[in-house]
């Protein structure tokens, strides 16, 4: 009995110690509807190797604005969660103002980490300076989700390669029929479609700290939009909206972010569903925006240990283990190389869906943030224009591409 209360004793013991031990840190990250699943997946094997780790999940953001707007509240409210998860083109702010922490400190203590996966070019996508302030978790690119079913029935039988076989194909569809043909993202986050078929251009959207909306290749790109809007009597929908009407089986082609492919698959109705590269302006883009997003340490704790805690978690989501994770649950391509060259090594052979951006690599561009402190607003100008076009409220694409130039220019730091 003695032997067993002394044992019971140090069960005990040990359990409060462990308890003391235990590290909580908040993580809060963009799109529920996406990643969900994907942190459900990460958690019991992160649990296993770190288990006085508790990971507080906060309320996810709506978007990656939202995101950076949140983290610039809570910034001034000193309400920082621990570890964010921010859009590739919304990274510079956050170091800019010091929000966001260098990472070389914790990257220096780690003996392998370049053979975790960690190679330079997933690196310069949140290298500011010369210094890593985030960690890339996700890469995703613009791509065609098509109904083959509507299609076959509406009278196409292969998928378009330019805006142009758009066009035509919502004609042919609508003639025989089909109500809803086509939904164009131009509502992502971030102006991307914009961006999308700037870069398919070979123009960026900002250059030498100017946003180039007064170039000729912004012009073509706004005429390409009301081209494919008005031509395909194009919805006004809104985004989720959208891909769980398509997911529905009651649109023929989407043109989305590959990210969604996993949650399209998820709420798939009864219908043949493939995937094709991105159209051009009447021939292969020339590049196309990266989208995406990257975890970064804004922890302001002093404490060693929720320091470490967070370097551990941040590390653990955009490892080999961790970012194999977003390929299987979502459409985005792990940024990290020990995911794609070796846990996943026949994964897109067998999903020849989620092949289709992977295809697209060598177009990848950057995806740009707009310079200033106004960046936001500048998306939401753009945005605004965009979606003059959609409703019909702007005809004359000259008149708003001069309106555009004139606003934005207001809210550049240099004017």
């Amino acid at each position: 009995m003695k032997t067993t209360l002394s044992a019971m004793a140090l069960a005990l013991t040990a359990t409060a110690v462990m308890a003391e031990e235990t590290v909580t840190i908040d993580f809060a990250y963009p799109y529920s509807h996406l990643f969900d699943v994907t942190y459900e997946a990460m958690m019991p094997a992160f649990k296993e190797a770190h288990p006085n780790i508790e990971v507080n999940f906060r309320a996810t953001y709506e978007s990656y604005e939202d995101g950076t707007n949140t983290i610039l509240r809570e910034a001034v409210s000193g309400d920082l969660p621990d570890v964010t998860m921010q859009g590739l083109n919304r990274q510079q702010i956050l170091v800019e103002k010091g929000i966001a922490k260098s990472l070389e400190p914790f990257i220096a203590k780690e003996a392998d980490f370049a053979k975790d996966g960690y190679h330079d070019a997933m690196l310069s996508l949140s290298t500011f300076g010369d210094n890593v302030h985030g960690l890339p978790f996700s890469v995703s690119l613009p791509v065609g989700y098509y109904n083959m079913d509507i299609l076959k029935a509406g009278g196409i039988d292969k998928m378009p390669t330019t805006w142009d076989e758009v066009i035509g194909a919502c004609e042919t569809m609508k003639a025989n029929g089909i109500d809803n043909p086509i939904f164009w993202g131009w509502n992502i986050t971030g102006n991307w479609f914009m961006q999308a078929l700037m870069w398919s251009q070979d123009k960026a959207i900002v250059e030498n700290g100017r946003v180039t909306l007064d170039s000729p290749e912004a012009l073509a790109a706004m005429e390409q939009m009301q081209e494919i809007f008005t031509k395909c009597e194009m919805q006004n929908l809104e985004w989720k909206a959208a891909l769980a009407s398509f997911s529905a089986g009651e649109i023929g082609m989407m043109f989305w972010s590959t990210s969604a492919l996993g949650a399209v698959e998820r709420s798939q109705g009864d219908f043949e569903l493939l995937t094709g590269p991105f159209p051009g302006m009447g021939a292969t883009p020339k590049g196309l925006p990266a989208g995406g997003n990257a975890a970064m340490l804004t922890s302001t704790s002093d404490d060693p240990k929720v320091q470490e805690a967070a370097w551990a978690w941040l590390k653990f989501i955009t490892s080999g283990e961790g970012a194999a994770e977003v390929a299987k649950t979502t459409g985005y391509m792990p940024p990290n190389k020990a995911a794609n060259e070796v846990i996943l090594a026949d994964f897109y052979d067998q999903n020849p869906n989620k092949q289709t951006a992977v295809d697209q690599l060598p177009l990848l561009r950057d995806w740009l943030a707009y310079p200033g402190d106004n960046g936001l607003a500048i998306t939401q100008v753009i945005y605004d224009g965009i979606e003059r076009i959609v409703t019909g409220d702007a005809t004359d694409m000259k008149e708003l591409q001069q309106e555009l130039v004139e606003e934005v220019a207001d809210l550049l730091p240099n004017g």
